[in-house]
């Protein structure tokens, strides 16, 4: 299938982690306008209505929330996991910014923090919140989202059912897994435990800072990226049965 790019944001400077979404030692951020181009990579494989989007690796929960701030007229749903119940609580605060009131208090709180500590940057920070506010009410106001502490390699079939999965995964240094995790290849073993709780058209989008991703033998993805030290793989559901 032909991709044809298109930028739905010019400046990302009020999406960077730590302006208006929050961050912490330890949850690094993702790229903004990768993650913007791999959503858009996998829409092109799916039908032109909105999708459920699960990130079920989500860390802080920063990429989702990206996304749904940035594309939240082609979202449906939002859906956040991790194994690590400290990772979910800032994921849940993160996730807040994907309503209308999230980011005013959000906006309250910045304002608050200038006045207190008499730094301009707190207020430029709450005027970011206020123009993200007034771009998601642009797409379409709040977006419905759910956060769960889960383990990536022993999931639940999601509720709503999702159409595309986003995730940025540890890759290499196998003490940042936790859970159960099959014999193997980690990602390998992750495509296919999601795969086995997916619709077949649903797509996944895996990135991590390796050279390349490996697929279970056999199987084709639709679309391999790589940008500086990240590869990312777009495979359809059906494909990792």
């Amino acid at each position: 299938m032909a991709y044809r790019h298109v930028t739905e944001r010019a400046d990302f400077t009020d999406l960077a982690s730590g302006q208006v979404l929050r961050s912490a030692p330890g949850f690094p951020g993702f790229p903004v306008r990768l993650a913007s181009e791999l959503l858009q990579r996998a829409l092109a494989h799916l039908p032109q209505r909105p999708v459920s989007l699960w990130d079920p690796c989500c860390g802080s929960g920063y990429l989702a929330t990206v996304l749904g701030l940035s594309h939240r007229d082609r979202l449906s749903h939002v859906r956040v996991g991790d194994v690590d119940s400290d990772a979910v609580a800032l994921a849940a605060r993160n996730l807040e910014l994907l309503t209308v009131e999230g980011l005013a208090a959000r906006e309250r709180e910045l304002r608050a923090h200038a006045e207190e500590y008499g730094r301009p940057s707190f207020l430029e920070r709450a005027r970011a919140a206020a123009r993200l506010a007034d771009g998601l009410v642009a797409l379409g106001g709040d977006l419905p989202h759910a956060v769960e502490v889960a383990d990536v390699f022993a999931p639940r079939r999601p509720r709503p059912a999702v159409d595309v999965v986003v995730t940025d995964v540890p890759y290499g240094d196998l003490t940042h897994w936790a859970g159960d995790r099959p014999a193997g290849e980690p990602v390998t073993g992750l495509l296919r435990t999601l795969a086995g709780v997916l619709e077949d058209h649903a797509v996944l989008v895996v990135t991590a800072r390796t050279r390349k991703i490996a697929l279970p033998e056999g199987v084709r993805p639709l679309e391999r990226v790589r940008v500086g030290n990240r590869a990312a793989v777009v495979v359809r559901a059906a494909r990792l049965r």
